[in-house]
């Protein structure tokens, strides 16, 4: 009934208006805020894992432990040449990066933070109907000397990819998973060798579909719109109600401010009655002829 009293009001558009535009920005902002957690947690483990590293030398990789709120990651971090990088490329199991590699936008030295979420990757990445064969992991570049995030191009005919062969258990219903910075997602086959091709810094893994559930999804899906659309019959059927009581009362109300009517029934309906003469003849001049 509050629902059908303010689409019945005055300001029934404007109302709707704000309503809408709430609604879009709540939407909106659970969708940005869950990218930028992503992003911040990114910038944060880089920060922790380089603060680690006492003495840093190019071209070896270290492994670092994980934040004590973050049990259950796995982390690395190498900084590289990109001299070094362009003449052999960089391998870090599973990341392979063949040779003829440069940085973009250009820089001198490399820094790669090497991601295993482990337990935490359903908790910061989902992807809807799939279900994760393995942990997410993330290949994040970044500029030695601190100008932030930068991409990684493959300048030769060799591409970067991620070794998955040892969580493939699936057959062919496996497929790799890229996140981008944000929030979306991409799906794509993986190769015959089991591996995944990828194309510069992200977050990637391997999902099945979840054939099992498809049908109960949709059953659940059928359900919820089918109770809103009785949703909206009944609130149309009130709206109509209300409609026609105002309409009703309002010709009432101009019923009585007008003259009155006797009122007769008719089968089961009361309606006004005005008798053929309303005022009796009199006669000008009584003279008779």
């Amino acid at each position: 009934m509050m629902i059908a009293s303010i689409l019945m009001g005055s300001n029934c558009k404007r109302d709707c208006l704000i309503a809408l535009i709430v609604l879009n920005s709540w939407l909106w902002h659970l969708v940005d805020g869950s990218s930028s957690n992503r992003d911040s947690l990114d910038s944060f483990l880089y920060d922790y894992a380089f603060k680690k590293i006492k003495k840093l030398r190019s071209g070896e990789v270290y492994t670092v432990p994980p934040p004590a709120n973050f049990s259950g990651m796995e982390l690395a971090v190498v900084r590289v040449r990109t001299s070094s990088l362009w003449r052999k490329g960089l391998s870090h199991d599973p990341l392979s990066i063949p040779p003829k590699t440069l940085p973009w936008p250009f820089t001198k030295r490399v820094d790669v933070l090497y991601q295993n979420l482990g337990n935490w990757s359903s908790h910061y990445y989902n992807v809807p109907h799939h279900t994760f064969l393995a942990p997410v992991l993330g290949f994040l570049p970044y500029d030695s000397s601190g100008n932030g995030a930068i991409e990684i191009r493959v300048m030769g005919d060799e591409p970067l990819v991620l070794d998955f062969k040892s969580y493939e258990h699936v057959g062919g219903a496996a497929k790799c998973v890229r996140f981008d910075r944000n929030g979306t997602f991409e799906v794509s086959s993986t190769t015959r060798e089991g591996w995944c091709v990828v194309r510069g810094r992200g977050h990637f893994s391997l999902v099945v579909p979840n054939e099992g559930k498809r049908d109960w999804e949709w059953w659940m899906m059928g359900v919820g719109l089918g109770g809103f659309g009785v949703f909206l019959v009944v609130l149309g059927f009130l709206v109509w109600k209300k409609m026609r009581r105002r309409k009703r009362k309002g010709m009432e109300e101009e019923s009585e401010r007008s003259e009155w009517l006797e009122c007769v029934w008719i089968g089961r309906s009361r309606m006004p009655f005005a008798s053929a003469i309303r005022t009796q003849p009199v006669l000008e001049n009584s003279y008779l002829p």
